[in-house]
């Protein structure tokens, strides 16, 4: 399998909203998705539940738990190589939210009209 560079969007302003969220996470869960993470990087499209699942329109949810709080990376694929972590949330409910789909699949949009504008970091991983 060819190696997966997971890279952060980064909006018009310069901000990278995978980063925000993640700096305000418990240490614990910080280091339960940085190992979702690496599992991504290492699967790619092979990952699945319960690691990851797909939500619709190419948009993936990342999933971890930490003291039964639920946190979720959604993400997106470029190609065959690359993923794209659009955001990440604080799930509180069964299902993630629509608006926060509806915002990735805006970021997968800006994304893929100018990759190097909104790409925060080269490789994550």
């Amino acid at each position: 399998m060819p190696k997966i560079h997971v890279v952060l969007f980064k909006d018009e302003k310069g901000n990278v909203p995978f980063l925000d969220w993640f700096e305000r996470l418990p240490d614990r869960a910080k280091y339960k998705c940085a190992v979702r993470l690496e599992r991504l990087r290492e699967h790619g499209h092979e990952l699945r539940r319960p690691e990851a699942d797909i939500l619709k329109k190419g948009i993936w949810e990342l999933r971890a738990q930490h003291n039964g709080v639920n946190y979720r990376m959604l993400y997106f694929f470029r190609g065959q190589t690359v993923v794209v972590v659009s955001h990440g949330i604080v799930k509180q409910r069964s299902d993630v939210p629509e608006k926060e789909i509806d915002l990735a699949l805006r970021r997968k949009s800006l994304f893929e009209s100018d990759p190097s504008r909104h790409t925060a970091a080269e490789d994550l991983t």
